[in-house]
Order: structure tokens, then sequence, then C-alpha cells
């Protein structure tokens, strides 16, 4: 939206200046984008005095001139018909950049004779269209800057053009009136009164309107008059250097005056040759689909079923809210105009213009929402301009339908307004401030003006009072305390529970990734996923499709790229949910590591080897342990197809209560995944880590025995298929008071054994509490051991 700093203050009594003018219009949410300066272009050229003017000798129309110069006397060839002695004129010396015709003057020689300059016409400096003469000034000093001296006589010219962003809940501030509004609001000035009174007719309107029955939607009211008599010709300077200075080409009056309004009052009107009006009838209907128009942009387009359209009883003639036709436009001959101010429907008019590609004002200001209730006075305004400029006689006003009724109050609530932008507004600033904008206050309901349609409830209210307050008055202060004394902590146990395994798994070399909820249907599937109980309505794309069950696809995904890319050697995790289902509550926090390739790199001491499956399980037995998990637990198999059968195990506190799974992931899922194995990952479940019975920040005494531990070796031999897990629960079993563990030392298979057997040597680890150990104590503690090894492998002791 473009205006001119002149424009602006026919609406605004300010004294403010343009820098104040322009940081309010940011602070209001006006945003400034630009402001451009149009004397710039013209401060090379000064004033000049033709001393002298004689004819050519070797061409008619070129006359050699002696202009006194801020530098003396100087010899200038003209070809302006008006070039004469004792005017004053507009000197662009050697070296000046002319605009109109984009060349830099220089001295040359005409037919023989130098020339040191030129004398420059309206045109050639972009203030008019005019160029059949040069400019002469009315007056001036010889050497003045022609940039003072349109500032002090002519200062449209020269008026600096703002230009600010518009949102699209701002449709009031694409007219000038509506900037005006906001800057009175702020303080910088007053609000103009600009209206006029009604222009009374003084015969019927030849022209009758009609609005379909199922097109009122679309077109609610409609308002139209016809002007006799009028004489259409170019429009007076001011208009011209109005819609220039906005970058609008000045067309004919008549077209000028609907362009004018569009900017000044964001009220797009339209113009009808009369005569063009085939039965003396429009008609505003649905367009059935398939009828052709012919626009003003001289371009013919098909139109669609719905759309919105004006007819006579010719056809379509106009393209209500977007662009009127060519068929009934004014010329140079109409004498007789029949003005259109009538209201589109927002949505109707953004469907026809997008579906035609029409980009207009008209266009541009519908489908964002015009002020419906100013309908009747923008035709009384538009007349009274044309009857001043044009000359003419008014018939009655046409109205078909009726302006739609957008009156709604909202409730103001002071203290609530106070409370919710942070400063100490009076209740008194506050409705002094809506009033100024428009709204009308009955007690403590605010009344929303006609042009406001983004205001639709309380909140509305407490942003128009906070945008014209300024938020950057606003001060920084801190929240109340709520409790006394310490306060209580703000994280969940949940979600320190997740901090700290995150911080663990850090620690330990892990890098972190974040990988989206969504995956593939084939990738969801391989951990048992992929359901239609998961799957996405919209989803991003097909390769997003399904929430993910796991965190293990988007790490092998990961995985794979980098590998791709010649990283062998990874260590990556993730903290997040995985899905079970779609409805809400069904999802879980996981903790899931993946380890990929070798340790370390290689190491001329061989240091660095092959990751493994006991690297995974130290890694979730620290982060258990950081998250509070018991200290003893179970390992147990028995886990689903994703992993390794025999390379897994379960971390449990009982056989229902699994707190974790690590282990080698199942080459058959590597190959889907296109991941180069083996690959060892663990994934754990925070949430059935048991909470601590009591809540505090105290830690229980610390417990040391001084007594001493004894160490005690088994060997059993058992069949070849026995797990070493099942004698070590076996034998923890044996004593869960002084048995603190229960290692693997030594592993023996073949010789004197026989097929299908092997030796396992187990160390225990005996830890007194209350005294030290006999020998009679420590040989009931090796029976026991025995006994449950025996029962529970089928082993015997080895001799």
């Amino acid at each position: 939206m473009k205006f001119t700093l002149s424009w602006l203050k026919e609406h605004l009594d300010t004294t403010a200046s343009l820098d104040e003018i322009t940081y309010a219009l940011t602070d209001l949410g006006l945003e400034v984008e630009g402001v451009e300066d149009r004397g710039a272009r013209l401060r090379d050229f000064t004033l000049g005095f033709v001393k002298s003017a004689e004819k050519h000798p070797d061409a008619d129309r070129l006359r050699v001139c002696q202009v006194e110069t801020d530098e003396g006397l100087q010899q200038i060839i003209c070809g302006a018909p008006n070039a004469r002695e004792g005017i004053t004129v507009v000197v662009a010396k050697p070296g000046v950049y002319v605009p109109g015709i984009d060349t830099t003057i220089g001295v040359g020689k005409i037919r023989g004779i130098e020339s040191f300059g030129m004398m420059a016409s309206e045109r050639e400096l972009e203030l008019s269209e005019e160029h059949d003469g040069i400019i002469e000034l009315p007056s001036g000093e010889v050497g003045e800057s022609f940039t003072d001296w349109l500032a002090q006589n002519d200062p449209s010219k020269v008026d600096p053009v703002i230009e600010i962003a518009i949102t699209p809940n701002r449709p009031d501030a694409l007219g000038v009136r509506g900037i005006a509004r906001d800057l009175a609001a702020r303080g910088l000035g007053k609000l103009k009164a600009r209206d006029v009174g009604g222009v009374e007719g003084t015969f019927d309107c030849p022209v009758s309107v009609t609005i379909d029955d199922d097109t009122l939607e679309q077109c609610p009211v409609f308002y139209g008059r016809v002007i006799r008599g009028v004489k259409n010709g170019p429009s007076p300077a001011w208009l011209q250097d109005k819609l220039r200075a906005i970058g609008l080409r000045p067309i004919s009056f008549l077209v000028d005056v609907t362009n004018f309004f569009t900017f000044d009052r964001n009220r797009p009107l339209h113009v009808f040759d009369a005569d063009k009006i085939a039965g003396n009838a429009l008609r505003v209907h649905r367009a059935t689909g398939g009828e052709t128009f012919a626009a003003l942009d001289e371009k013919e387009y098909n139109l669609l079923a719905g759309m919105t359209v004006i007819s006579d009883a010719n056809g379509v003639e106009s393209l209500g809210g977007v662009m009127g036709g060519a068929a009934s436009g004014v010329s140079e001959e109409t004498v007789n105009v029949f003005v259109e101010s009538a209201y589109f429907d927002p949505v109707r008019t953004a469907y026809t213009g997008r579906a035609l590609k029409i980009n207009s004002d008209a266009r541009y200001r519908f489908e964002r929402g015009i002020d419906a209730a100013w309908t009747p006075y923008g035709i009384e305004h538009a007349t009274q301009m044309i009857l001043d400029h044009a000359g003419g006689e008014a018939s009655e006003v046409v109205v078909a339908g009726q302006v739609p009724d957008t009156s709604r109050a909202y409730r103001l609530d002071a203290k609530r307004v106070i409370s919710l932008v942070g400063m100490d507004i009076p209740e008194s600033t506050q409705r002094q401030s809506l009033t100024a904008l428009g709204f009308q206050l009955d007690g403590d309901m605010a009344h929303v003006p006609s042009w406001r349609p983004d205001v639709q409830g309380e909140a509305d209210l407490v942003e128009e009072v906070a945008r014209i307050a300024s938020l950057t008055k606003l001060e920084g202060r801190p929240l109340p305390r709520l409790t006394t004394g310490v306060p209580r902590p703000i994280m969940s146990p949940m979600q320190r529970r997740e901090v700290a395994a995150r911080r663990t798994v850090a620690a330990l070399g892990y890098h972190e990734c974040v990988t989206y909820s969504f995956i593939d249907q084939p990738s969801a599937a391989l951990f048992g996923g992929g359901t239609d109980a998961t799957r996405l309505e919209n989803p991003i794309s097909n390769d997003m499709s399904h929430m993910r069950p796991s965190l293990l696809p988007g790490l092998l995904q990961a995985a794979a790229r980098n590998q791709a890319r010649g990283f062998a050697d990874m260590a990556l995790f993730e903290v997040g949910p995985a899905f079970h289902g779609g409805e809400p509550g069904e999802q879980h926090m996981l903790v899931t590591g993946l380890l990929v390739g070798r340790t370390g790199p290689k190491d001329v001491l061989g240091a660095a080897r092959d990751v493994d499956v006991f690297d995974v399980k130290a890694d979730a037995e620290a982060v258990l342990a950081a998250m509070g998990a018991p200290a003893k637990v179970q390992i147990l198999r028995g886990a689903d197809d994703t992993w390794h059968p025999g390379r897994h195990g379960k971390i449990c506190l009982g056989p229902k209560k699994v707190l974790g799974i690590y282990g080698e992931v199942h080459p058959r899922i590597l190959a889907a995944m296109d991941v180069k194995g083996p690959v060892m990952a663990f994934t754990l479940w925070p949430g059935e880590v048991p909470m601590k019975r009591k809540a505090g920040a105290t830690r229980p005494a610390l417990r040391i025995s001084d007594l001493q531990a004894v160490e005690r070796d088994f060997a059993f031999v058992v069949d070849a298929e026995i797990e070493a897990l099942t004698l070590v629960n076996a034998a923890m079993g044996a004593d869960k008071t002084l048995i603190e563990d229960v290692r693997v030392f030594d592993e023996f298979i073949g010789g004197s054994l026989g097929e299908g057997k092997k030796s396992l040597a187990l160390t225990v680890r005996l830890q007194p509490v209350e005294a030290t150990l006999k020998d009679a104590d420590i040989e009931a503690v090796g029976a026991k051991v025995i006994a449950n090894v025996t029962k529970a492998t089928g082993g015997v002791l080895r001799g």
C-alpha cells in the first residue's frame, strides 16, 4: 500500500515529522517497507533564465538560447515551440542524468553549433505526460534547486511516498483514511471530517438493477446511478499527481475517480458507459459456465459456473469484484455514465480471481473484506467528484438488495486487558483508544465498526488496546512466587528420568538423533507396526505414512545414510515416544541406542575391536542405573524377532517386568533396511523402572560391611545347549542374603567331556553382613549352589 505524505495529511491534521509517522506506523503493525524521496532524482536540476533566443541558422524549428545559470551564461539549443526570451526554465547541465529519457546530458553539437545542456519538459522529468514544450516557471531565482522550488510552490510533485506492508487481517488499512485513523488514535494528530452530503437526483435512473435470489450471498447489495452530460478527459493535475506518485498511470477522469477512491477509502467502484448498456438493465447473477468475457485488460476469459457476473441484454459486462468489461468501458466520447458501488463476497471473489488468474486492485480489496456499510456513501462521494470536475446531472440512486448487517459487540474487561498486556493502562485510556479507532462503547460493551471485519472477539479488543498503547513501553517484570520457601520441582519424576537417560547415553559417547515420528509402512511392519491403527490420514509423504512402533527404524535409517557416505563406526541414540495405537495415551517413551562398526580407529596395539553384545549390555545397565533401576536384575531370553535369537537378553525384574532389551539386531532387518552389520542395540522402557518408595532429596545412609568377603569357584559339566545364564541365575538364588555376585570365568568344550557336553566355571562371591563366615557356613552355601545348579540344569560338579 503506497500513499504520499500530503495525501495522508488530507485526512490527518498533524504536525508530526515524516520520521515520527513512519516509526508510529511500524509500531502500530503497519510495517513501513520503504520511503521514496521523489525529490532526490530532481536535485541536480537548477533554474535558469533565458536571456535571448534566436533561430538556428540551419534548422527552422531549433533556437539558439543564451541561458543565465549559476555557472554563468550558457548556450543551449532547444527545439521546444515555447523556447523564448524572458522565461524561467529548468536546466540540466552537462553530467546531469535525465530520468524521463534515461540519458546523461553532455556537451554536444547540433547542426554545427555547440550546446551546453538542455532545458527540460515535464515528461523528461517524469512529472507528467506533457512534452509539447519546456517547463515555464512563474517565479524562481537563477541557480535555485528545482527540488526546493517544487517543495515551496508545488509540493505534491516531490512529496515523499510511504509504502507499508498490509497483513491480511487489516483491510481497513488499504485506504489512506484507515491509516490516518490509526495514527490519530496513537495521538499523532486529529482525524479530519471528509464526508460529503447526499447528492439529490433530478431524474429517475434509466438503468435498472436486479440481483438473482441465488446470488444474494455473493452480492448482497448493489447501488447505482446515471450521471448524464459529463465531459470525460484528462484528470486534474492534483489527481494525476496522486496516482503517479503511487505508481498508477492516469487514464481518464472517470476511470481515475474509481482508482482514487480505491486507495483513498478502500472503496472499489466501477463506471459503465450508460449508452452501451443494452436494454438499460443490469442483472447480477451466477455464471452458468462457458461464457466468454472480454475484460478491460484486453484479454478474454472463459468463465466457470458460480462466478459473480453483471450482465446486460447482450451478455456479461463485468466480473463482480474483480474487473470490468471492455464492451461497456468509458472513453473520451462518453457523455452518460452509470456509477456502480456494490459489495461482493470475499471468498467468492478470491476463488474467481485465482481461477482466472486476474490480479486487480479491486480483487485485492474485496477478497480481504471492505466496509460494506460505506457502500451507499461511496457512490455519493464519487458522484460529487464527477459533478465537480466533469459536470453533468445525476439521477436518483437505484438499489438492489440490502447492506449486510455486520454489527456485533464484545465485552471490554479493563482489568483483564491489563493482566494480559502486562501494562498498567487506565480504563479511561483503553476506552479512548477504542473510541478513536471507531468503536462505540455502551457501558462495558464495545460495538465493532463496520470497517474492521478482523475483530471477532474480546481478545481482539485487547490486541487493539495494546497496539495503540505500544508494546515498546512494556517493561520486564519477574513473575511473583506462587509459594513461599523452596519451590517445588517443575519437572515430573518421569521427565527427570528422561533427562538423566539422555545425559548418561551422551556421556557414554553416543550421538543424539532426532528423527521423525512417522515412517514408511514396510519399515514399521518390520518392528511389529504398520497397521491401520497407526496409519496417518494425511501423511506428509509416502515415506511417512505410519507412526513408528520403535525408535530403531529411524536410527537404522540414519546409520544407512552415514554408511553410504563412508562413515562405518557409529554410536547413535534417541529418546522419544513410540506408538502402539492411534488413540491418545497409546504411546510409550523409549531410550534406544545403537552401535555399528568398531570400538575405535585402527590401533598399533590392536586395542580396537568390533562392537559386541556386551558393549551394549554395559551401556544399557549404566543408563538403567542412572534412571534409578534396582541393581539386581534378571537377564532372560525370549525377545521378539527384532533381535538375533541367540545374541540378546531381556533385563527384567521378573518374567513379566521387562526394563529393557539389548543384543544384536536380526540380520533379516538389517538386509531389509540396507544396513551393513552386525549392529548392536539396546532399547529401554523408562516407564517400567519402579519409582522410589520414598520421595525426597535425602539419600539413604551408606552401608559398608567391614567383614571380609569370600569367593568360591565351581565347575559344572552340563549339556552343550544349556545357557550360562541359567547357571548364573540358579547360583544367585541359592542364598540371596550372602551371595553378592556370580560370574562366569571359564568355558571348556570337548576333550574328555565327550560329545554334547561342556564345562562352565563360576565364581561365587559371598559377602557376610553380621559376622565373619566360618567354614561350616561357607560349605553350607556351597552345597546350596551345587543343588540349585544341578536341579536347574541337570549338570554335575566337575571332579
